[in-house]
């Protein structure tokens, strides 16, 4: 039977929570078929669409610490999926560029991703898909009203 209750910003709030916790759930197991964390696949398909970049871009771009960063890195380099490069003039910082292997991953990973969002989200109505964007494009504008 479905739930009846209003849609008060606090009950929409904790819903939102509780999908999102199950979402990732769901993502963080099929990305372990591959041998990804949730975090290694976010650093790794951000590489796909911004390689080049250094490792306080990627952070600022995860919306994680450099320090963060520098351990995920870390670890994928040594996994052979992330080669660090110099940058010319700059002794301090490096770019970051996929190898073979960890583009080969990244775009597996991307695919279970999108798998995963045509057999959820892409199951809405398109009307809905479009109400959806448009409220969290909203809810996200407040956020930023509320972080200056």
């Amino acid at each position: 039977m479905p739930d009846r209750s209003p849609a008060t910003p606090s009950r929409v709030w904790f819903r939102f929570l509780r999908l999102h916790q199950r979402a990732h759930a769901v993502m963080t197991q099929r990305l372990r078929t591959i041998g990804l964390s949730v975090a290694q696949f976010d650093l790794l398909s951000t590489l796909t669409e911004s390689e080049g970049i250094t490792q306080r871009d990627l952070a600022e771009r995860l919306y994680v610490t450099k320090g963060n960063v520098s351990g995920l890195v870390d670890r994928l380099v040594e996994a052979g999926m992330v080669d660090r490069r110099g940058i010319p003039g700059d002794r301090r910082s490096y770019a970051l560029h996929l190898t073979e292997t960890g583009r080969k991953v990244a775009l597996e990973g991307m695919e279970l991703q999108n798998e995963f969002i045509r057999r959820t989200l892409g199951t809405l109505p398109a009307t809905d898909i479009e109400v959806v964007d448009k409220v969290i494009t909203r809810w996200r504008d407040a956020l930023k009203n509320v972080e200056t």
